[in-house]
């Protein structure tokens, strides 16, 4: 079953160079059409063939319900390839995508941060074989706004309404003003990525793209956070390990309903009424329930669900620290100075060296290295502060090689400068 619609946008000119406006005429014209909505097999088998049908890349981008639900699942999945036409499809009722996967799984495909997308494609069995990412193409450009309305504007000079970003896209059926939405975020990625190949090739990226764009693909997920619960908004006001206890319990009981009900724990009880809780120590349920600081919609629902948190927190043996453990993580930088002067004195000469060589390659300084990166290797340096070792020191941490080729020399040399600074001994960074 599928339904048609058409996506619209406005082009907008203002003092825009005459390449760009004659670009975005043509483009705007060529490209707003009809959308059609999948939500059944049927109609997913169909799509799937115009789209294998299809040339090119492939545009795709998701849409989910955070802050809303408690899952990352995908609501809508937009798809676009030219001589094919925009799909939107509807994941819960059609599950397998397998068709899909098979149809656009050789060619390339086209996302803005696909970072946030790719976990919930993956959930769906979608995967792309290789992939151009316009927000991370336009970061390594140097672009000031890498928003997708902000880059097909730049790309383009089409504007394109934002109005439904934060919706609810879990609701059902979708309005017809947030589809056409939704076929807008894919109708111009392509002819974006082929503006964006041009700049790439012009400043000589190229290769660093192809670099990020990969690791992007192969980056691991990230492991679950240690004691996530420490993350509630207000806990720095509870004091006494008891009372951390009591938090860490109602948080729990929070994520464990909010993840049955698939709903955004925020949404059932707020941060701050379940830091009210702890702070109060209601001495009954009823005390509890009388709380006026105690909000959500949940808040008195379940009010036997919180009530036994509380009294599971108070009688539990295993109480946690005050503070959270380091782990593998690094002091504060403010605090290198008195923990490790060495380092302090490497990461100060170092830094400066990396923001003016990103400088030099316009582009933002966390794109050409991550400042969690230049701080490891200034904390715990190799033993010979050479290029070549710097660079062997990055790549383990996770750099790639076009950050090593562009930043391990002046890093080696700035560290080596900081050791002739404090001690007077000659050194040598070749």
């Amino acid at each position: 079953m599928s339904r048609r619609g058409r996506s619209s946008c406005a082009c907008w000119r203002g003092s825009r160079p005459d390449r760009k406006e004659s670009r975005c005429s043509e483009r705007a014209g060529r490209r707003v059409g009809d959308y059609r909505v999948i939500d059944g097999l049927d109609g997913l088998e169909e799509a799937a063939d115009r789209l294998r049908a299809g040339t090119g890349p492939v545009a795709v981008d998701v849409e989910r319900a955070s802050g809303f639900r408690y899952s990352q699942r995908a609501y809508l999945v937009q798809v676009f390839r030219r001589d094919a036409g925009v799909f939107l499809f509807d994941p819960p009722p059609i599950e397998d995508f397998t068709s899909l996967q098979d149809a656009i799984g050789e060619v390339e495909w086209i996302l803005h941060a696909a970072s946030q997308d790719l976990p919930s494609l993956r959930e769906l069995g979608l995967e792309p074989p290789s992939m151009f990412d316009t927000e991370l193409a336009a970061r390594l450009l140097g672009h000031e706004r890498v928003g997708l309305g902000a880059v097909v504007e730049d790309a383009l000079g089409i504007t394109l309404a934002k109005a439904h970003s934060a919706s609810d896209w879990s609701t059902r059926p979708l309005p017809q003003d947030w589809l056409e939405y939704a076929a807008l975020d894919v109708l111009h990625l392509v002819d974006v990525r082929d503006v964006l190949v041009e700049e790439l090739a012009e400043q000589g990226k190229s290769a660093f793209a192809r670099e990020e764009f990969q690791a992007v693909l192969d980056r691991a997920p990230k492991p679950a956070r240690e004691d996530p619960w420490r993350r509630l908004s207000g806990l720095h006001t509870v004091r006494g390990r008891r009372s951390l206890a009591v938090a860490r319990a109602l948080w729990t009981a929070r994520e464990e309903y909010a993840r049955e009900q698939d709903v955004a724990p925020g949404r059932l009880v707020p941060d701050r009424s379940l830091v009210a809780a702890v702070l109060a120590d209601p001495p009954s349920k009823q005390a509890l329930a009388g709380l006026k600081e105690f909000t959500g919609r949940a808040s008195r629902s379940q009010i036997d669900r919180w009530w036994a948190a509380i009294e599971a927190g108070r009688a539990a043996k295993d109480l946690p620290p005050e503070r959270a453990s380091g782990g593998d993580s690094l002091p504060p930088p403010r605090a290198w100075a008195d923990r490790n002067p060495a380092a302090d004195a490497r990461l100060k000469a170092a830094r400066p060296q990396v923001e003016q060589r990103a400088e030099a390659l316009s582009m933002p300084t966390e794109n050409l290295l991550t400042p969690e990166l230049l701080r490891r290797v200034a904390w715990q340096p190799p033993a010979d502060l050479t290029a070549f070792s710097i660079g062997e020191a990055l790549i383990a941490l996770g750099a790639r090689a076009w950050q090593v080729e562009q930043t391990a020399q002046v890093i080696a040399q700035a560290f080596v400068d900081s050791v002739q600074s404090t001690s007077g001994a000659p050194e040598s960074a070749s």
